[in-house]
């Protein structure tokens, strides 16, 4: 996938540059889709002879599936049948993708956050296919400077190193990300940004307080409905 966006239209200026960075994830923060995958990986994982609990695959949807495997079920399991149980999780969840939708409120903050300045950059763990399919649900592609996936030359969230590609890819400057999961703010915290947390990926607000987020928020409309004036504010005060 190229650093541009298909439908790319955000112009990075001079009169940009001082707004921060906005880095956003995409499953649990623009899209209502972590339980497929959940459901994709348990279903994944039963097809190669594995049990791993929902409730394990739960948390850790949002780290890269290059360190899922390993993550939930062993360093054995990921050298056995990784490769494997990745290739079923994308064959089960694209089977759910018509079930997958926009969460409320996305288009309109993605919106909202352009309309006022921010340079917008997606940073997914997810492969760019999957990407480019679900960012077909919310229509917000063109307000993107850049996007960064899985399928980058990049480490995989909680490393850093996606949302310093995304930051680097929009210009550079402060960021803030916005994310659902504790990797999304182990991500931001590594790379030295602050994280906005929003429990629309089913992981409590206390879990995502505790792990760093700056501010936490029921969903992307409740984000919305909390913007003063448009912006985001990066902790110790107003990021424009």
């Amino acid at each position: 996938m190229q650093p541009h966006p298909r439908g790319y239209d955000a112009a990075v200026s001079a009169d940009t540059l001082h707004h921060p960075v906005i880095v956003l994830d995409l499953d649990g923060t623009l899209v209502d889709s972590v339980y497929q995958h959940v459901v994709a990986w348990h279903a994944a994982f039963h097809d190669v002879g594995l049990h791993v609990s929902a409730v394990r695959i739960h948390e850790a949807i949002g780290m890269g599936g290059d360190r899922l495997v390993a993550h939930v079920a062993g360093d054995p399991a990921e050298t056995a049948v990784g490769d494997d149980v990745r290739k079923l999780h994308d064959d089960y969840f694209r089977s759910h993708l018509r079930t997958v939708c926009a969460l409320d409120g996305a288009a309109d903050l993605v919106e909202a956050l352009a309309g006022h300045g921010h340079r917008l950059v997606l940073a997914s763990s997810s492969e760019a296919d999957l990407v480019d399919d679900m960012l077909d649900l919310v229509g917000v592609r063109h307000h993107l400077t850049a996007i960064v996936t899985g399928s980058d030359d990049a480490a995989t969230k909680p490393a850093p190193d996606m949302v310093e590609l995304a930051i680097e890819r929009a210009g550079g400057g402060q960021a803030i990300v916005i994310g659902d999961a504790v990797w999304d703010v182990l991500s931001a915290e590594a790379a030295g940004v602050a994280c906005i947390g929003l429990r629309s990926g089913g992981v409590s607000a206390e879990r995502l307080s505790s792990t760093g987020a700056s501010q936490v928020h029921d969903g992307p409309r409740d984000l919305l409905d909390h913007l003063e004036g448009g912006t985001l504010t990066l902790p110790g005060g107003p990021t424009t």
